[in-house]
């Protein structure tokens, strides 16, 4: 399987390659894969920083694993760049120069540096699959990180740092499936009947509001119904296996989409933004996207539009890493729970 470089499919603004999809997460199957960026703060200004590769996970697999991914950056000497994300409610497993560790959701935005070169290979756990592997209720705790020795065995700060030397080569797929066994036997021993039900109906539940089956305006209620189940139940559902509520998925999920429709186009109306994406005023949508992103809808637009025109009017962008380039890593370059 070809590893797949996140593009839109378009010609490169002012030179730089496209590395995202502005589009929305392909969820047309509860285990499908996606390419959305939805979360990343401020798209146009991340194609400037770094480059996403995404490869999807083995078969069996496929209902613990979302995707594996690999960062990598080149800037030039005396530059940097931040990123900031709004998390998702997953866990990441991922391998860099720090060690091979997983991380639970970010209690607040995730922001890392970047400077110099180097690389991350990662792996995207599904919703509530963290839980299932570890074993132990400390997987949703908030900003949790568990060396994956813990969950993988002995071996696995070696497979880490043997995925992580590959992905800085530009073997973005032998990186992938280089953790692949660790994860598959730790899943055959975690498995149960029970935990692959409700992970099914927590998939079940997020696909359903994703692909806006039901409606900008849905409710918690509205959510339990797709599971047949009671807002109670699905808020111990979640509460057991995402470490949130249910009310906390709906909001980030207005909130992505939010920042997703702004990035696309900044100059849209905030009142008919607030209602598509389901608040019932802009003020409303304007409290929680200050609170899950640290910026007021405005202020983000503003950003957004001027990530845009300074990409566009780039005669080259950043430097992109082309496989086999030689790496500079430092221990500045830690991206402790990236979420790609």
């Amino acid at each position: 399987m070809t590893p797949m470089l996140v593009s839109a499919g378009r010609a490169s603004l002012g030179g730089m390659r496209q590395v995202f999809d502005d589009g929305p997460p392909e969820a047309s199957r509860t285990h499908g894969p996606t390419t959305s960026v939805r979360g990343l703060v401020d798209p146009a200004a991340a194609r400037a920083g770094f480059e996403l590769v995404r490869v999807a996970p083995a078969p069996d697999l496929a209902d613990l694993v979302e995707r594996h991914w690999v960062v990598r950056w080149d800037l030039p000497p005396g530059t940097s760049f931040t990123q900031v994300l709004v998390p998702h409610p997953v866990a990441n497993v991922v391998a860099e120069e720090s060690g091979y560790a997983a991380h639970g959701v970010p209690p607040g935005l995730f922001e890392r540096t970047l400077t110099g070169s180097g690389a991350v290979v990662g792996t995207k756990l599904r919703p509530g699959a963290f839980r299932v592997l570890l074993g132990h209720p400390d997987a949703v705790r908030p900003g949790v990180r568990v060396p994956a020795a813990t969950f993988l065995g002995p071996t696995a700060a070696r497979t880490g740092a043997a995925a992580l030397a590959l992905a800085v080569a530009g073997s973005d797929e032998d990186a992938a499936r280089t953790v692949e066994p660790l994860l598959r036997a730790r899943a055959a021993r975690a498995r149960t009947s029970r935990s692959t039900q409700d992970l099914d109906r927590v998939a079940r539940v997020l696909a359903a509001l994703v692909r806006g089956d039901l409606g900008p305006g849905a409710g918690v209620a509205d959510l339990a119904a797709v599971v047949g189940t009671s807002p109670r139940s699905l808020q111990r559902l979640f509460a057991t296996y995402l470490g949130v509520s249910p009310k906390w998925v709906l909001q980030r999920h207005r909130v992505h989409l939010a920042a997703d429709l702004l990035a696309a186009d900044p100059d849209q109306d905030l009142a008919a933004l607030a209602t598509a994406v389901g608040y019932y005023d802009q003020a409303h949508l304007g409290t929680d996207f200050a609170r899950a992103t640290g910026s007021t809808p405005g202020a983000y637009a503003r950003r957004c539009a001027a990530s845009r025109a300074a990409l566009v009017g780039s005669a080259a962008g950043w430097p992109i890493p082309r496989p086999g380039r030689p790496r500079r890593p430092s221990a500045a370059h830690r991206l402790a729970s990236w979420q790609a």
